[in-house]
């Protein structure tokens, strides 16, 4: 049980003492949102413990910005005493998080800094990003109550410090020059040590893991899972839309949206604008599909709607680099490119459907193809013909040219405005005048332009 508790990252009850016990978060490889979920998470549960102090044992090469001013703002928000342990390197992103804590303690041969912003092709990041980052190294030095200088040039080489680092370099401090300059509190081997130091060698240590959920964080916030969750989402959307409705397609492509947005929700990136914007195109698009004829301001506006309100919820609302953007926007272009080839399939697939058909004109007006008849009596009848010669026969077509102009008849579906009636015993391709009609009212063909049969309801009075 103990072994399964602290897999779980919960303390105990048999070392849950309060204020002896220290909560340890792994900070290693790569900073991503996942790890800000999970850091925030343990930082409040260390508060509710009412615990001593959360070390972070830090060893990173950096990794994602927003990732790492969530989880500064995070430590700078803390109760509960924070002490960051570099265990070799704090670079980066990383560098950020060590500073952002009460203490640090660094091993010998340790090293911290070199923190500028850079894109993902390797190239550094424009003058407005780096003096956003700069300024928020800077004052997070100076909330720990540490030389902001020092924080600056980890960001830009153009800060220059006598005796330390010179103008057009960036700065890395090793662990003597830490020390010195009061970015480090004390230099341990390993965590007993910095335990001893710091005054906590008597507190139960608790072992924290990342969880599920927060592993879910990492895989939903990855840009390729979250263009397929909102691509295929919808698409899926779509197609119910405009083929039967709304049921279970819809339902798993509103489901994928809230995957997308629940691990975005808990990264930090997503907000209320963001679900909204989304809302409203899948609520245009529904307007497309059962109220306004063919596709038009509805449907384009409810698309950019949709993909507004996805290019929101994957940059963020803190410094938005253009590694942001362009992740942001690739995502963006992805979906877009995804719900066309979509649309194209759909109109190619799906051209019999009594809702598609009001997205392209039907090029045959007249009696639709017969139903699928039974594997069953296929069989039979091709045993034996003869008792199937003298069947029923298909209602014969109104001859396209014949005009039904004034010829009454039954809807045989709702008319939305588009279906079917019966006219002069023949299943007809009709439209109303736009207004709702439903499946067995009388109508009547007041307009006639052969290839397109306009109907309105019968007056019951008439």
């Amino acid at each position: 049980m103990l072994a399964a508790g602290l897999a779980l990252g919960i303390a105990p009850a048999s070392v849950d003492a309060g204020q002896h016990s220290v909560y340890v978060i792994q900070i290693d490889n790569e900073i991503d949102l996942g790890l800000a979920a999970y850091l925030n998470r343990v930082l409040a549960e260390a508060a509710d413990a009412d615990a001593a102090a959360v070390v972070l044992e830090i060893n990173t090469p950096g990794g994602r910005l927003d990732a790492a001013l969530e989880m500064r703002d995070a430590l700078l928000g803390a109760s509960v005493r924070t002490l960051a342990f570099v265990n070799r390197e704090a670079f980066s992103a990383g560098a950020l998080i060590a500073i952002a804590c009460d203490e640090i303690y660094m091993t010998p041969g340790a090293v911290l800094g070199a923190a500028t912003p850079v894109l993902g092709s390797g190239e550094t990041a424009d003058e407005k990003i780096v003096s956003a980052v700069r300024k928020t190294f800077k004052s997070t030095a100076e909330a720990r109550g540490r030389e902001p200088a020092v924080a600056e040039a980890m960001v830009d080489p153009d800060v220059a410090i006598d005796g330390l680092i010179e103008q057009g370099k960036l700065l890395t401090l090793t662990t003597t020059e830490a020390v010195e300059w009061g970015y480090a509190d004390g230099v341990v081997v390993d965590r007993a040590t910095l335990l001893d130091q710091a005054g906590l060698g008597a507190a139960a240590v608790v072992e924290t893991e990342i969880r599920l959920a927060e592993r879910l964080v990492r895989f939903l916030t990855n840009p390729l899972v979250a263009s397929l969750l909102v691509s295929i989402g919808s698409l899926l959307i779509l197609i119910d839309l405009f083929t039967a409705g709304f049921g279970v397609m819809g339902v798993v492509g509103i489901g994928m949206f809230a995957a997308f947005f629940w691990g975005h929700f808990l990264a930090g990136l997503a907000g209320w604008e963001g679900v909204a914007l989304v809302v409203l195109g899948i609520a245009l698009l529904g307007v497309e599909a059962f109220i306004v004829p063919g596709f038009g301001v509805a449907g384009i506006l409810g698309i950019i709607a949709l993909l507004a309100g996805v290019f929101l919820s994957l940059i963020g609302d803190e410094i938005v680099t253009d590694e942001a953007l362009m992740r942001a926007g690739l995502t963006v272009a992805a979906v877009f490119v995804f719900l066309l080839l979509g649309v194209i399939a759909l109109l190619l697939l799906l051209p019999s459907s009594s809702r598609w058909s009001r997205l392209v004109l039907s090029a045959q007006v007249g009696v639709p193809d017969a139903p699928q008849e039974p594997r069953k009596r296929r069989r039979l009848r091709a045993a034996r013909p003869e008792e199937y010669l003298a069947g029923p026969a298909r209602p014969p077509a109104a001859e396209p040219q014949t005009s039904l102009l004034h010829a009454r008849g039954v809807a045989l579906s709702d008319l939305r405005p588009s279906g079917f009636a019966l006219i002069r015993g023949a299943r007809v391709d009709v439209v109303s005048d736009g207004d709702f009609i439903p499946a067995g009212s009388e109508i009547e063909v007041y307009l006639d332009e052969g290839y397109r049969r306009v109907v309105r309801l019968v007056d019951p009075s008439r």
